[in-house]
Parts: C-alpha cells; sequence; structure tokens
C-alpha cells in the first residue's frame, strides 16, 4: 500500500501588494519592541484628524438631510400658498361675490352709481 504524503506547496510568485510593501519597508523590525515614542505624537495628530474628518462628514451629511426635508416642506407650503390663492382669486369675482351674497338676501344692484359734483364756488 502507498502512503500519503503532505506537499508544500511553493510560495506564489506574485504575492500580495501589502506583503510586497512590508518586505520593502521591512517595518517588523522597527515595531519589534513596540511602537518608537518618537512617532507617538505623530500617531496621535493622524488620529485626530481622522476623527475630526469623520466627524465633519457626519456633520455634512446631517446637514444635507436636513436640508432635503426643508425643501420639500417648501414645495409643500408653495403648493398650498398657490391652491388657496386660486381659491381666493376665484372667490373674489364679482360674479362669485353675487351668488355668495344672494343667500343673505342681498341682491345687486341694477342702478348705476350717480356721480355727485359740489361746486366749491363760496
Amino acid at each position: 500500500m502507498s502512503t500519503n504524503t503532505f506537499r508544500i506547496k511553493k510560495e506564489q510568485k506574485g504575492g500580495s501588494v501589502f506583503s510586497k510593501l512590508e518586505n520593502l519597508l521591512k517595518l517588523d523590525a522597527a515595531f519589534q519592541s513596540g511602537i518608537p515614542v518618537r512617532f507617538v505624537p505623530h500617531i496621535l495628530f493622524v488620529a485626530f484628524i481622522g476623527l475630526f474628518y469623520i466627524g465633519n462628514s457626519h456633520y455634512a451629511e446631517k446637514n444635507v438631510r436636513k436640508i432635503d426635508a426643508l425643501e420639500k416642506e417648501v414645495e409643500d407650503l408653495r403648493a398650498d400658498y398657490t391652491t388657496l390663492k386660486a381659491d381666493y382669486m376665484f372667490a373674489g369675482k364679482q360674479s362669485e361675490v353675487a351668488k355668495n351674497i344672494a343667500r343673505k338676501g342681498i341682491t345687486e344692484s341694477l342702478r348705476p352709481p350717480e356721480k355727485i359734483v359740489i361746486n366749491s364756488e363760496h
């Protein structure tokens, strides 16, 4: 009977971009005993900039959502205004006013208005 043997695959020639970058920069030797103290201010600065960037993005997105909601509300109010203005203009027509006051027993005068002339000679 034959025995099973485990074959070790040879490393692929290409490799990943990150492994090539790691081999090129040789960061393992620099961080073997921890993060060097001289890098701490730079790391804190980059972390602060990153947090500021994230916060600013959230603030901008919140403002965009608020602007969208306000634009929808303005559009609804504009439509309401247009409808109410059209109703008011229709109700203000002479024929509509005559219909509305006819219900209360008031009729239109059929005589034209008379012009009053005052002579101001004293």
